[in-house]
């Protein structure tokens, strides 16, 4: 049998390398919004159970908000340095503060200290994240053949997926083979350590790819990006405005809303997302496909249009106590959200200039997805905390899908047979 040419070896693992970190990247996001419960139990202690969760999914949130502060630090080495160097990077800032989430006391040990303390992690694993997803993403596009372009990039959305996918199996594993009392008391502590492996995992991967010679153009990408891209910078935020919050409330809030609303075991509830979850992988590929064939803006279209209209009956759907009508909504959302990543991977890319690809894109795709995607488990907890509306989550999504859909129409081109330099 004759090995790969050298060409096609270089591309899987280039492929490998882009996808792995967000393997690791977005495990740790999952698990923490996976045992948020958990956590808001042990870190933010409440005699109102909401005014926990609330706390918890606040810390959750903060991860976010400080991600397009990330996407310029790690933006920047991107554009001067190399896409590789701030790839090495990313990677190893988000492992310290993972393996350590493993070792915090609680707040009955420790304190204040406690919450402190997983703020503190959180905010510096935003950080990592910030310069994490973006930059995989254009260095697998620029690294891609013409036709290949959303094909080769899905990979990078698939690893995400992938990692939220290891998280919640991880939670569905621990919740069948520990009880209650176990998890709460030590188990939870279990898939942060195991996050450490991920990590090296993709340190080894990255390390060995042919450098390529960096983007000196700008001594200062940042200002660059504020000064002559700002329209840019803004249709990436709104056009991934709804496909963050679409995401994060489909397959990171549901975990907590099925279980304290719809009042369905651990165990049933990390099966559903476990199963949803492997759909959307199954889904990427294809919606990447049909979008290098015909075009980014029918299929985004077709998945933000889908979004719009679809989360209020989709939510009704998840808002039961019958497991199997419940993943009927989770795989609608699987649906939507699947359609809309296999195009916007590339057009995000396309749609900035090449000379300050990594710190604009990262800048204002995590001034959407981090500040309002990220936080959408808060401001959901929040609108129903408030309003008393079970659903009022879903016409949060509606809302943000249809600013989405309304830039995508009237403000995006078609990059599909042409990426700007």
């Amino acid at each position: 049998m004759t090995s790969a040419p050298p060409l096609r070896r270089r591309h899987d693992r280039i492929i490998l390398a882009g996808l792995i970190g967000n393997v690791m990247e977005w495990y740790d996001f999952a698990v923490y919004g996976y045992f948020a419960v958990v956590i808001g139990k042990l870190f933010f202690p409440a005699d109102d159970p909401a005014a926990s969760l609330i706390a918890s999914f606040g810390a959750f949130a903060a991860g976010f908000i400080v991600r397009p502060v990330g996407g310029l630090l790690f933006g920047r080495i991107g554009d001067r340095l190399g896409r590789q160097q701030a790839l090495t990077w990313s990677v190893m800032a988000m492992a310290v503060p993972t393996v350590l989430m493993a070792f915090l006391p609680t707040h009955a040990s420790a304190g204040i200290a406690a919450p402190v303390a997983i703020v503190l992690l959180r905010i510096v694993q935003g950080l990592s994240v910030g310069g994490e997803f973006t930059n995989s993403l254009v260095f697998l596009v620029e690294n891609a053949p013409g036709e290949r372009r959303a094909f080769t990039a899905v990979w990078g959305s698939w690893g995400a997926s992938a990692g939220i996918l290891l998280g919640s199996g991880a939670g569905d594993l621990l919740t069948h083979v520990l009880s209650e009392e176990q998890v709460l008391n030590w188990g939870w502590r279990l898939p942060f350590l195991a996050g450490g492996l991920v990590a090296l995992t993709g340190y080894w991967l990255r390390q060995g790819l042919e450098p390529e010679l960096p983007n000196a153009e700008h001594a200062s990408p940042v200002r660059a990006v504020f000064a002559r891209h700002k329209g840019a910078m803004l249709r990436v935020a709104l056009l991934n405005l709804g496909f963050g919050v679409g995401f994060y409330a489909a397959f990171i809030y549901a975990v907590s809303y099925i279980k304290n609303i719809d009042h369905l075991p651990d165990a049933t509830v990390f099966n559903l997302n476990t199963w949803a979850m492997a759909l959307l992988l199954v889904l990427l590929p294809a919606a990447a496909w049909a979008s290098d064939r015909f075009g980014r803006k029918p299929v985004l279209v077709a998945g933000f249009g889908l979004l719009a209209l679809g989360a209020i009956p989709l939510f009704h759907l998840i808002h039961t106590a019958d497991p199997p009508t419940i993943f009927l909504g989770e795989a609608g959302f699987a649906l939507t959200i699947g359609l809309i990543s296999g195009g916007i991977v590339a057009t995000n890319v396309e749609l900035v200039p090449a000379e300050v690809r990594c710190t604009g894109l990262a800048f204002a795709y995590y001034a959407a997805v981090g500040c309002f995607g990220g936080s959408t488990p808060l401001i959901a907890a929040w609108l129903i905390d408030r309003t008393g509306n079970l659903l009022t989550p879903a016409y949060w999504i509606a809302a943000t899908a249809t600013v989405s859909l309304i830039t995508l129409v009237a403000f995006v081109r078609e990059f599909h047979f042409h990426m700007p330099r």
